[in-house]
């Protein structure tokens, strides 16, 4: 509505000015040689103005054609543009699919469209690397190297390709390259601390872990329980030589998270050898009452130092029940019951669990329970036979291999927090010895013994391969 008005206002306005003209007496002497011209004034308005406008069109059909073979060589540029990026979306996509061969041949054509293309270079490298054309591919991204915008892909891509080639100290060499230059990299900081907790340099992982961006809750979760678990590899690896420093990381894990088990055990032997034992069993009863782990109802019986079997016994009551309501809890009460020879606080710990489906363990068990109680050497043979066809016991768990001990690292493949307690698919078989534990298994002194610390593992604790 406004424009409207002010498109009238201005079209009074020239009409009036043109009639004011056109009425206006006088008129113009206009002499050019033997010419000599006197219009009227409004007619030399009017045709100045014309004259102007006509002059406008002419210069500006004299630019566009000054400037039309600099715009056609634009154009043209735009379109084979405009054909090298549709050239590099088909390769892209052809990629993705699968079609490593199509890639390369787009990548080409949209080299040859733009040669500058670093996009083009990285679709050619990634599509060789594909096919197996290591060299080629090798090349390709070597150009790629000095760019800092293509630097990051790049090594990438050579990393790739080295762990395609088995190299892994070269595929580390890129990684730890791009970690360098760019500390955000995912895949470099991936690669660089598998590295590390594979070659357990567990200080220098955690230091890794503590810079790594963390975006997300997963992303955040994650780095708190690789907290944890370095943290307890530390201890385990100082727990003999500086407890102290093993007690303080110990800690740090414990402060993430207050109920993992192998912190908690190191902390509770560290803590009860320092003569420190009412720490100790607050630490260990807390966390017994959040997962029941068996490890740590056996380490608290054992967490006062110089006690006989009927005294850890006794210790155990203060955990659990005579009768326990569950079976890992029933095994480590009818094992400290045999260890001071109270058979029939044993045989009552077992007896809801033993009638039904006895675990191996508890047919271990009551096969002793038979020989110690009433010497009934048939019944304990036929307790033993049970136990070789009987479910297994929940135990340390890692590809396919189990551990009486928990360790940070699975001995497989060298993953960090591989381990998991549960029962193991089949029957495990003996395989080579662990190098070193981390975690109490059951107790490994004789039934009347009073150790001076607490057990850290049972004789033959060692890793074993599922069949």
């Amino acid at each position: 509505m406004i424009r409207l008005l002010v498109y009238l206002i201005v079209s009074l306005a020239l009409s009036a000015g043109l009639v004011f003209l056109f009425n206006t007496e006088g008129s113009v002497l206009i002499e050019f040689g033997t010419w000599r011209l006197q219009p009227s004034l409004g007619t030399a308005a009017v045709t100045f103005v014309l004259l102007v406008l006509l002059a406008m069109l002419i210069w500006s059909l004299l630019s566009r054609l000054y400037r039309t073979p600099a715009a056609i060589a634009r154009a043209s540029r735009r379109a084979s543009e405009r054909r090298a990026v549709e050239a590099l979306s088909n390769g892209f996509i052809a990629l993705e699919s699968g079609d490593s061969q199509k890639a390369r041949q787009l990548a080409r054509e949209a080299r040859a469209r733009q040669p500058g293309s670093l996009a083009a270079h990285l679709l050619e490298a990634r599509a060789a690397l594909n096919l197996g054309e290591w060299s080629e591919a090798r090349d390709e991204y070597k150009t790629l190297l000095d760019n800092p915008e293509t630097a990051l892909p790049a090594l990438m891509g050579l990393y790739r390709q080295a762990e395609a080639q088995n190299r892994p100290d070269a595929a580390l060499t890129f990684a730890r390259k791009a970690l360098a230059i760019a500390p955000q990299s995912r895949w470099a900081n991936k690669a660089v601390f598998d590295d590390l907790t594979r070659h357990e340099q567990w200080d220098t992982a955690l230091e890794l872990v503590l810079s790594s961006p963390a975006s997300t809750k997963d992303e955040r979760n994650l780095r708190i329980r690789q907290q944890v678990v370095l943290n307890t590899a530390i201890a385990a690896e100082k727990e003999e030589k500086d407890p102290a420093a093993a007690l303080a990381a110990t800690q740090s894990a414990l402060r993430l998270d207050a109920h993992f088990v192998p912190a908690a055990l190191i902390a509770g032997r560290i803590l009860s050898s320092r003569g420190e034992v009412r720490k100790a069993s607050s630490l260990l009863k807390r966390v017994w009452q959040a997962n029941r782990h068996p490890h740590v109802a056996t380490l608290y019986a054992y967490a006062q130092p110089g006690v006989s079997p009927a005294q850890r016994l006794a210790r155990l009551g203060e955990l659990m029940p005579a009768v326990p309501d569950d079976p890992s809890s029933a095994v480590v009460m009818a094992q400290a019951a045999v260890e001071a020879s109270d058979w029939p606080r044993a045989r009552n710990a077992l007896a809801p669990f033993a009638a039904a489906k006895p675990t191996r363990d508890m047919c271990l068990l009551m096969a002793e329970i038979e020989e110690g109680q009433n010497h009934d050497h048939g019944r304990a043979r036929e307790w033993l036979a049970r136990a070789a066809t009987a479910p297994a016991d929940p135990v340390w768990t890692a590809d396919g291999m189990t551990f009486d001990e928990w360790r940070p690292v699975s001995p497989v493949t060298g993953r960090l927090d591989a381990l998991d307690w549960k029962v193991p698919l089949t029957a495990p078989v003996k395989a080579e010895p662990a190098a070193q534990p981390a975690g109490p298994a059951k107790p490994s002194t004789p039934p009347n013994a009073s150790p001076k610390t607490p057990p850290k593992a049972l004789p033959g604790d060692d890793a074993k391969p599922v069949n």
